[in-house]
């Protein structure tokens, strides 16, 4: 208390110099106090901080405010409550320094204090999004700094390329200038406001961030003066990734902006609207497709474009948007999109273009399949010739030509590919001798798609490539140096925790990460568990190497590394499985006192398992996810059995998940400065303000398949389990996390069938009559799947609700299939099923003749193909059973069933053979 009363007095002394000096002294204790308690005697003196450091903003003195914006960097995790109630104050000083237009600021301390403004919103969300003017000030003025800013706020996107920067400026990368190479690497007034939106994006709930920016886009998009046109664009792609889940929602509002944008005269407006196109392309699927119809066209004639950034993003766009979709929907521009691609990467010496070119014909080829068969030799040609590119700076092209080999492998299959499989090898391991990073990890995702592809045909390779890739995985990607005073360059790069005045040396060193091989690593990762899942028995010699260095992976310090090792280890028992087991493990559900797997597999299985679930409790909530999956996918394989020694770890680890307990989540409900039992006691409160989180879907499907795998087993762990998983139903959730929820409870009645009807009247019959009156399609889809297992499962035991249950399942017959697409007549599809499930459990208690209408008229199913068998066994038993309210609806049954057996059918053959029976007897 002495000391914060001494620098009180220091900072409203009437000397500025020693006003200066405070700022300095307690900024070096308070960054070092910053996670201690004893930071709460000083965190009130930063009102007086942040006066001082705005007096030296308007006299240009940097150092002091340098060193301000440090010391707030390092507040920002602060547990101090001090640090939220001032975070009005601190966003607004930062404001100030971004906004610092007089050139009292150089632009790497203005970087500097956008990243501050981003952290605080990072740890602090809830409190940042609360506070509307001041989340509004930030917003207009991160959009008015693109507007003003003169260059393309597209170019984020191939800010890590050499070679978008030499087509834009006409550098053909003589490497001459070193001065223009570190221009390029500084940060500017887009990069600036584009990275600070994209993170208040991604950290701030949606409710408060999404319809101000969007907003904001959207009265730009119809201004006069281009510069507004494209920052509006262009934010609205920045976000696309932040705001997936609202933006997903809302598409039917915003793409008719998206493509006027991409239409309009001005060049950079429509680059901005293809990197937009790019970005919702990428992070709104699968509903993105259902614009494809009016998607591939503008790209298409985007693609002549006179502009060299918008040709290049419109291929961006293309290969954003075609990865997902279908045969149907690329089919009808397949021939004239191969040709033009083709044609663009013959004819253009732009390396930007050349290489999205390359990257667009390999998703094209994704999305046509085997349609792509006839266009393979002639692609191949052309990547066979930059496959060998020898000139360092053509590197990047050239590891995208082997990357669109691997890509046709994996669309056209073996057999296809078959004739091009050695070159396409020798030239990825060729490019493993040159000395680039790039390539190597160019050469490692072909290795994987190869592998995928191939399958026991790749394993000769096995000897030569897996110790390779062993070694890959276990180098050393970082290093401590001595620190040495270098300029500071990059986006948010001018943060510096040392004082400018120590001279002495010692006590001051950094971590240097060869980010090149990191990535290196995690594509080594990634080569050698498609190497192990696909190769089958011959991968086995290699098990023992490969688990040993995946083990030491998972304790790496990069969550890059352990996210990617998690999804490998599952990996490592398909081939001990093929071996010993001919490719399948004969475990039978809740069986746990006989053991189907041999010794060797089970040594592998508790190995994979015990460091899958040490990744369960892993910080990033990523690696966290995948483990689950890794679990998941083990334990399906190889059946109850596995899963004993681990159980009580692996249950425990999944319900805190589920409760949001886990270290990855730590601090996520109370990020804004309150711990303990405050924290618990405010957590339902602040719940509402939640976003999904999608790693969450993955814990749900863990839990299903406890259930798939357990059996009864599992019963006893619901009045635990079902609590925490209804909590993500709540009306006040987002729409994914219902769905989540309601999906969830589904597996969980599907697979424990009747061992569920103690939880029917308080859980179940609740979470369903809420999810069928639910706004959302997908959640009343899972809610009304869910009615049908129950009633499918606890037969007469629930007859009492049929009433109840029709009732709220009949509006769903009504809803518009066309006007909310996919979703919607999924919706409808499982209603159908829902129904028959009722009508085969118990028929006496389904009143059929006012049923049976509604549900004849939402057949043939539209999109879930899977429920055929349901739908059609009921009407095939009613037929049977000569029910006098089925007869009265031959005509009905006979158009069902003609559509249900056309060749445009999807409808199995052999249901088929049965239906055509069937309307011989009608």
């Amino acid at each position: 208390p002495n000391m914060a009363t001494l620098f009180a007095n220091a900072l409203t002394d009437s000397d500025a110099k020693v006003q200066k000096a405070a700022v300095k002294a307690l900024g070096q204790l308070l960054s070092y106090l910053a996670d201690e308690q004893e930071v709460e005697c000083f965190a009130a003196l930063l009102p007086p901080v942040l006066q001082v450091a705005s007096q030296c903003q308007q006299q240009g003195d940097e150092d002091t405010v340098a060193v301000t914006l440090d010391v707030l960097y390092d507040l920002a995790y602060s547990p101090s409550p001090a640090v939220g109630v001032h975070l009005v104050s601190i966003v607004n000083f930062c404001l100030e320094c971004v906004t610092d237009q007089l050139s009292h600021l150089e632009m790497g301390v203005r970087d500097s204090a956008a990243l501050v403004i981003a952290t605080m919103a990072e740890s602090k969300p809830k409190t940042f999004g609360k506070e509307t003017t001041t989340l509004h000030n930030v917003l207009e003025t991160l959009f008015t700094l693109i507007e003003n800013s003169p260059e393309s706020a597209a170019g984020a996107l191939f800010e890590s390329n050499p070679a978008w920067k030499d087509d834009i400026t006409g550098d053909e990368g003589n490497g001459d200038d070193d001065e223009d190479e570190l221009d390029g690497d500084s940060p500017t007034e887009t990069s600036m406001a584009q990275g600070t939106l994209d993170m208040l994006a991604c950290e701030i709930p949606k409710k408060y961030i999404f319809q101000p920016v969007v907003s904001r886009c959207v009265s730009r998009l119809s201004s006069p003066h281009p510069h507004h046109r494209k920052a509006g664009i262009a934010c609205l792609g920045v976000i696309a990734e932040g705001c997936a889940e609202p933006l997903r929602e809302h598409l039917q509002d915003v793409m008719p902006h998206v493509f006027q944008a991409a239409g309009d005269a001005d060049a950079q407006v429509r680059e901005c609207a293809c990197f937009c196109l790019g970005q919702i392309s990428e992070h709104c699927q699968p509903e993105i497709l259902g614009y494809s119809s009016q998607i591939l066209p503008i790209v298409f004639a985007l693609l002549d474009d006179t502009n060299v950034a918008v040709q290049a993003t419109s291929c961006y766009v293309l290969e954003m948007f075609c990865e997902r979709l279908e045969p149907d929907a690329v089919r009808p521009l397949l021939d004239p999109l191969v040709r033009k691609l083709a044609a663009m990467l013959e004819a253009t010496t732009k390396r930007s273009v050349q290489e999205m070119a390359v990257a667009a014909l390999a998703a094209t080829a994704v999305a046509a399949e085997e349609e792509f068969t006839p266009y393979v030799s002639g692609v191949a040609s052309l990547m066979t010739k930059l496959m060998t590119l020898t000139e360092e700076r053509m590197f990047s092209l050239r590891g995208r030509a082997l990357e669109c080999m691997g890509h046709m492998a994996i669309a056209v299959g073996k057999d296809t590919f078959r004739p091009y499989f050695t070159q396409t090898m020798q030239c990825a391991c060729e490019g493993l001798a040159l000395d680039s990073t790039d390539l190597h990890e160019f050469a490692y995702a072909v290795f994987a798609n190869l592998a995928k592809v191939m399958g026991e045909e790749f394993a000769p390779v096995l000897p030569d490539l897996v110790p390779h890739l062993i070694t890959v995985i276990g180098a050393d990607e970082g290093q401590v140096e001595t620190v040495e005073e270098t300029e500071k360059t990059g986006q948010f790069g001018a943060l510096d925790d040392s004082d400018n005045e120590d001279e002495d040396g010692t006590g001051n060193y950094v971590l240097h990460v060869r980010t090149a091989l990191l990535e290196a690593k995690k594509g080594a990762i990634t080569a050698i568990g498609e190497m192990a899942a696909h190769t089958g028995p011959a991968f086995v010699p290699h098990l023992e190497e490969a688990m040993t260095v995946l083990q030491k992976a998972a304790n790496n310090w990069h969550p890059l590394i352990k996210c990617e090792v998690a999804e490998a280890l599952p990996s490592m028992v398909v081939p001990i499985v093929a071996a010993h087991h001919e490719g399948d493990v004969n475990w039978e559900k809740a069986n746990v006192t006989a053991n189907p797997m041999s010794e060797a597999t089970s040594t592998i299985v508790s190995a994979v398992l015990t460091e899958l679930i040490a990744l369960m409790k892993d910080d990033d909530k990523s690696t966290a996810g995948k483990a689950c999956e890794g679990v998941q996918s083990v334990i399906e394989l190889c059946g109850p059995y596995a899963l004993i020694p681990v159980a009580r770890e692996c249950l425990e680890h999944t319900y805190d998940l589920l409760a949001k307990k886990a270290p990855c989540q730590r601090g996520e409900e109370f990020a804004d400065g309150v711990t303990g039992d405050a924290a618990d006691a405010l957590a339902g409160l602040l719940e509402e303000d939640d976003d999904h989180d999608s790693f969450m879907t993955s814990v749900c499907d863990l839990v299903g398949s406890f259930a798939r795998v357990m059996g009864s087993h599992f019963t006893q762990y619901l009045t635990q389990f079902l609590p925490a998983i209804c909590a993500y139903a709540n009306s006040s959730r987002p729409p994914s996390d219902r769905s989540m929820a309601m999906g969830c409870l589904s597996e969980l009645a599907q697979e424990l069938e009747g061992s569920i009807l103690d939880h029917w009247e308080s859980v179940f019959l609740p979470a369903i009559l809420a999810g069928l009156a639910d706004p959302d399609d997908n959640v009343k889809r899972n809610a009304v799947f869910c009615a049908g297992v129950c009633c499918e499962n606890l037969k007469d035991s629930i007859v009492n609700q049929y009433p109840q249950l029709l009732q709220s399942i009949s509006p769903l017959f009504s809803i518009d299939a066309n006007a909310g697409g996919e979703s919607s007549a999924a919706c409808m599809d499982n209603a159908a099923a829902a129904v028959s499930r009722m009508i085969m459990a118990s028929p006496t208690h389904v009143p059929l003749s006012q049923v049976l209408p509604a549900l004849l008229s939402v057949l043939p199913l539209k999109t879930d193909m899977t429920e055929n068998d349901t739908v059609y066994t009921c009407l095939l038993g009613l037929l049977q059973m000569n029910h006098a309210d089925i007869l009265a609806k031959k005509d009905d049954l006979r158009r069902i069933f003609t559509e249900a057996t056309s060749e445009a059918s999807k409808v199995d053959d052999e249901l088929q053979t049965k239906l055509k029976l069937a309307m011989q007897a009608l």
